[in-house]
């Protein structure tokens, strides 16, 4: 037997909504970090560090900055009132069908008091 939707059922959770824009975060800084690495390294060389820990450090330092920035973002983005959670709550129930009122229709061409 299938679960009615809304009941037993929740969103994740703060913390995963926080894993989650982490990872996000840190992906997309990883890629950056990347790209902006292997720019600069081929522009200016990889300095007295060497190529492959110069790029690394480009994509490690990105992907923690952008991490941190996108866990903290969607949190504050997905928090909500107990007011709003109610509100849309409310709204997955079935809607009121009210019935049409009935509204007389004059024909084109013809005058009300014909």
């Amino acid at each position: 037997m299938p679960v009615p939707a809304g009941h037993g059922m929740s969103g994740p959770s703060t913390f995963d909504k926080l894993k989650m824009g982490g990872l996000m975060g840190g992906t997309v800084g990883l890629i950056i970090g990347f790209i902006f690495g292997a720019t600069n390294i081929v522009r200016f060389g990889p300095g007295p560090n060497g190529m492959l820990r110069t790029l690394g450090q480009y994509m490690v330092g990105s992907a923690a900055t952008f991490g941190f920035f996108m866990a903290i973002g969607s949190t504050i983005r997905t928090e909500s009132s107990p007011i709003a959670t109610e509100a849309f709550r409310r709204v997955g129930k079935q809607p009121i069908i009210m019935p049409r009122q009935y509204v007389r229709r004059i024909p084109v061409g013809k005058n009300e008091n014909n």
